[in-house]
């Protein structure tokens, strides 16, 4: 991947999105169905798009809403929807589009008190918690957040009464409902004034901060942390749990200090990623300078995206710990010291996630779910106890409470990162020393992500392959174990293929917006042999999907 130059520095004021202009695209703009890119579409977690693009318009926003509406009433789902939003600038007015639609279709409409911001767990947890023990009249929720996609983005996701984000028929039955509204001109939708919406017996107010955090020493051993004394830097990154973490500090009286309470929609005050943009990622060194010139200061610092379901755990002894690093110590670290789990609770990870990951699951007796990328294959695993780790290669992981009943079923950025401090408290180490002593014992891998361009046909190729399709033995002097095309835990297409070896894996899939398909991959071999893996993989792929494997040798070098 090209670095750019500004990465990992402040921001220039040309970088800086017009946000009176966003927000009037937002109600201007008219998408048209008959473009692609301007319909509705669900990726890995929600509809997301920008408002200067026709992707994320008040047209979207209604014509989803008005689907969700239709859904809850084919499925019979009667109980109040959560309804959250986070910080970015369309956050609060597609907001209020929703309330237009949802009050108008006589949906009971939970509202943060205060108008408050509301991170994706808060809303997971309290669809958890309303539904526990019933039969019907079960509740569900909407998100309205981008995740940790720059300012000009808005995005849309729907939880169904599991809590978590919605399974692919779920969505896939939104997104043509919504786009059938779109082509007709968005004629069938009933909406109402939010003046008028907020006064009906239908809309209520609930106070997710104080019930979220209130609940927290179900999950967390907060008591732990206290009596260590541990000191915790936080780093909200301008997103949803802005005022969560000061409220956390003076509920349990931890050692708790938040480096910046701002929040301002241009995301003025983030350093720029990678690639020149503004993005608030919690798992990218470039995004995370402002913490890290922090980290001797604190015993564990973090920080979270956005609508915080993702975590950044920064140590003294390692820095921004790579997300792989800290969920394997993460899971080694759980199903050790939670004494009222039982042995069957499973360890959740995506296909992309580390093979140590694999070798901590041995170690520890316990089965391993691998499953497509995306956190909703985990939902109803952690919602039933059958998963006790859900985790993702992009920072995004929960678990289960202290008893082993669900907390969230819906990625949650606080509680990984109060657990950092928690691992801290009672191992007297950080999680950068855990993982030391981990990758001592059962290895160091090494990982890469790089990009390869591939036409619209040859990315509908590779999403189909089969593993028959491949005709190597080797990946980079390793015979081949599996070669992949469903996940191996709950048989789901991977969009892609993954080659496995003793050694090191890559997984190919392509890219759902550009012409490029993208290779991970990883080796417990070193720099050179990962390297050697990215080249095989490579000319693999490229045979396969030019439909000449003969073009590679049986040891696939």
């Amino acid at each position: 991947m090209k670095i750019s130059p500004l990465a990992g520095k402040p921001a220039p004021l040309s970088l800086l999105v017009d946000v009176p202009k966003l927000v009037t695209a937002y109600y201007t703009n008219i998408p048209d169905p008959g473009v692609p890119e301007q319909r509705v579409a669900f990726g890995t977690s929600g509809h997301r798009g920008s408002a200067f693009d026709n992707s994320f318009n008040e047209a979207h926003v209604l014509a989803i809403t008005q689907a969700i509406c239709a859904y809850r009433s084919k499925q019979g789902i009667t109980g109040p929807l959560f309804l959250g939003i986070d910080t970015h600038a369309l956050s609060v007015p597609a907001g209020a589009s929703a309330l237009e639609v949802l009050a108008a279709n006589g949906v009971e409409v939970m509202l943060a008190e205060n108008d408050e911001y509301t991170p994706t767990p808060a809303v997971s947890h309290a669809i958890l918690r309303y539904n526990k023990g019933r039969s019907s009249g079960f509740a569900d929720g909407i998100v309205v957040t981008p995740s940790h996609n720059p300012p000009q983005d808005g995005g849309f996701k729907y939880n169904p009464p599991n809590g978590g984000a919605a399974d692919t028929d779920v969505t896939g039955w939104i997104e043509a409902a919504a786009n059938e509204l779109l082509q007709g001109g968005n004629g069938g939708i009933k909406r109402m004034p939010v003046a008028k919406a907020l006064q009906l017996p239908t809309t209520h107010r609930y106070d997710y901060l104080n019930t979220y955090v209130n609940e927290l020493d179900q999950v967390i051993d907060m008591e732990a942390i206290r009596s260590a004394g541990i000191h915790l830097g936080v780093d909200p990154l301008g997103g949803a749990g802005v005022h969560y973490w000061q409220r956390i500090g003076e509920r349990y009286k931890l050692n708790l200090s938040v480096v910046s309470d701002e929040v301002d929609p241009t995301f003025r005050f983030m350093t720029v990623d990678w690639d020149g943009r503004i993005r608030m990622d919690p798992s990218s060194s470039y995004a995370m300078q402002r913490l890290l010139g922090m980290k001797d200061r604190y015993d564990i610092a973090c920080a979270c995206d956005t609508d915080h379901d993702r975590h950044g755990i920064v140590t003294k002894s390692a820095g921004l710990l790579p997300a792989n690093h800290y969920l394997a110590v993460a899971i080694d670290y759980l199903f050790q010291h939670r004494p009222l789990w039982s042995k069957a609770p499973r360890v959740g990870k995506t296909i992309v996630s580390s093979q140590l990951i694999d070798r901590v699951s041995a170690r520890l007796g316990r089965e391993l779910y691998e499953v497509p990328a995306g956190f909703k294959w985990f939902a109803a695993g952690l919602n039933d106890g059958s998963l006790g780790f859900g985790g993702e290669e992009s920072a995004g992981a929960t678990f289960l409470r202290l008893d082993g009943s669900a907390w969230t079923t819906d990625k949650d950025g606080l509680a990984p990162a109060l657990l950092a401090a928690e691992i801290t408290a009672r191992s007297g180490r950080d999680p950068g020393e855990v993982y030391r002593k981990l990758a001592s014992e059962l290895g160091d891998p090494v990982s890469t992500r790089v990009e390869a361009k591939a036409t619209p046909a040859q990315k509908k190729m590779l999403s189909a392959l089969s593993p028959q399709q491949v005709q190597c033995a080797e990946l980079a002097g390793e015979k081949i174990q599996h070669i992949l095309s469903k996940a191996p835990g709950n048989q789901a297409a991977i969009g892609g293929l993954k080659v496995v070896t003793e050694g090191g894996w890559f997984a190919a899939r392509p890219s759902g917006t550009e012409d490029i398909y993208k290779i991970y991959a990883e080796s417990f071999h070193g720099e050179e042999h990962l390297q050697r893996i990215v080249q095989e993989a490579q000319a693999i792929v490229d045979a396969t999907l030019a439909g000449n494997p003969q073009a590679l040798p049986a040891t696939g070098t």
